[in-house]
């Protein structure tokens, strides 16, 4: 039970006028102290019919800027930093058309979430303004009497501002979440794209080097049929043609399984799109989106801890009822959560959260810095890589041909050549899947930044 001290004073003999005047007082003092007190302003409308401040365009967002600005209220840096961010796929090609397609498509839950905490924090924008409702008592003769209640807060140590900073932080909270999902969604489309790209190529390699093994095959029937060769060095060529078959046909399935589960992301199947597409550099605020997140809920954290500290101390608030006995007021005093011997070291507990929160923030930073350096070196390191198997496969293919010379002149046996293909279809494989194994990095390195979707478009 919260510890309550009243004074009040009746005037059941007052005029009506009077009454009216004590009612209105409250009223005028609870607007004095509403000055300068902004609403949650972040990219919602002034009412949840009205549109959000993230449009289509900049022309939108600059409309609801102003709008903002003219009525006094600020505005988010975490939701103006959002809108500000611009994808780094370029506006034509595949990539551009892949993106389009699952955004589409998208049925996330994250935009109900943000429409939720938006219609949250512009309930308590207003939770300065006085509490106006019945109240209905029981006297002491049996019989119900009515009257208006108004409260006003005066003093609640920054309870009700913390309870603003609060909902405020779950929209920007959920603004972050609603473009992570967006990101990742992005991000998962393309990376169907790259991989079933990447198949396709490691398969065309495959499948060249099995009509090449089969024409050494079909050379090595004829010899053993003339008796130049053993029957089990066409066993062993007959062999290596089915591993390479293998291999592309498991190319090719990865190919039609990544594929399908990039339709089934899609409204319709995309056809006719090929290639790569290469991503531009970062322009604008790039903070990694779990980052940004972390701050948010940091921000959270510490109104939730204002919030707790203000319930030990002391609140005073003014009320006032008008019934048909008159008019009675009274100053309230009282504590939340009383006071007791534990008192002290709940409040260094709140003081600690602050704290723990900062901490996180940094942890959260320093993991995300981590994963984009380690594929900044994966990158390099598989670049570095494709240009030294670049020349490897190409010394190979002189020495294949000098081979191929070499054999039709007799000087080189047939299974020496078709070891020296194996070889080189091998290469080859895994030398076309590097371009594409660096195109994903650079998506990974994009998706964690938050730059894969423009924040208009959210």
């Amino acid at each position: 039970m919260p510890d309550r001290t009243r004074k009040a004073q009746r005037g059941g003999g007052k005029s009506p006028a009077a009454r009216l005047a004590a009612v209105t007082s409250i009223l005028v003092l609870s607007g004095c102290m509403g000055d300068g007190l902004p609403g949650v302003s972040m990219f919602a409308g002034s009412s949840p019919s009205q549109p959000a401040a993230i449009g289509a365009n900049a022309s939108e967002i600059g409309l609801a800027a102003a709008d903002k600005s003219d009525r006094g209220e600020q505005r988010s840096f975490v939701i103006d930093g959002l809108i500000a961010r611009r994808s780094v796929l370029p506006a034509k090609g595949p990539y551009a058309q892949i993106a389009s397609a699952v955004l589409a498509a998208n049925k996330g839950s994250a935009a109900a979430e943000l429409r939720v905490a938006r219609l949250k924090a512009e309930a308590k924008s207003k939770n300065w303004l006085p509490s106006i409702g019945p109240s209905i008592s029981l006297t002491s003769l049996g019989t119900l009497a009515a009257s208006i209640l108004v409260e006003q807060m005066l003093f609640d140590n920054g309870k009700r501002k913390a309870e603003r900073a609060f909902a405020a932080a779950d929209v920007e909270i959920a603004a972050v979440g609603l473009s992570q999902e967006m990101n990742t969604r992005v991000y998962e489309g393309l990376a169907y794209y790259i991989t079933a790209q990447q198949s396709m190529a490691r398969a065309a390699a495959a499948n060249k080097g099995v009509g090449t093994l089969q024409e050494y095959g079909r050379i090595m029937g004829l010899r053993v049929e003339g008796g130049l060769s053993d029957r089990s060095e066409e066993r062993v060529i007959q062999q290596k043609i089915a591993e390479m078959q293998r291999l592309a046909a498991a190319d090719q399935e990865a190919a039609t399984t990544a594929l399908a589960e990039l339709n089934a992301m899609t409204q319709v199947p995309l056809k006719g799109v090929s290639g790569l597409s290469s991503i531009n550099a970062p322009a604008g605020p790039s903070e990694p989106l779990a980052v940004l997140k972390a701050e948010g809920e940091a921000r959270r954290a510490v109104a939730e801890a204002e919030m707790a500290r203000a319930g030990f101390l002391p609140s005073l608030s003014a009320s006032g009822t008008l019934g048909k006995g008159g008019v009675t007021g009274g100053l309230n005093l009282e504590t939340d959560n009383g006071i007791g011997f534990g008192t002290g070291a709940s409040l260094r507990a709140v003081e600690a959260s602050k704290q723990a929160a900062a901490q996180k923030v940094e942890s959260t930073r320093d993991d995300a810095q981590r994963q984009i350096v380690a594929l900044e070196r994966e990158i390099a390191t598989l670049k570095s890589r494709e240009a030294q198997d670049a020349a490897v496969l190409a010394q190979t293919a002189n020495n294949l041909e000098m081979f191929t010379k070499q054999y039709k002149f007799g000087r080189r046996p047939l299974m020496e050549l078709v070891g020296m293909y194996e070889t080189y279809t091998g290469l080859e494989r895994e030398h076309v899947a590097l371009t594409y194994d660096i195109a994903m990095r650079s998506l990974q390195i994009a998706k964690i930044r938050g730059v894969l979707v423009d924040g208009a478009r959210m």
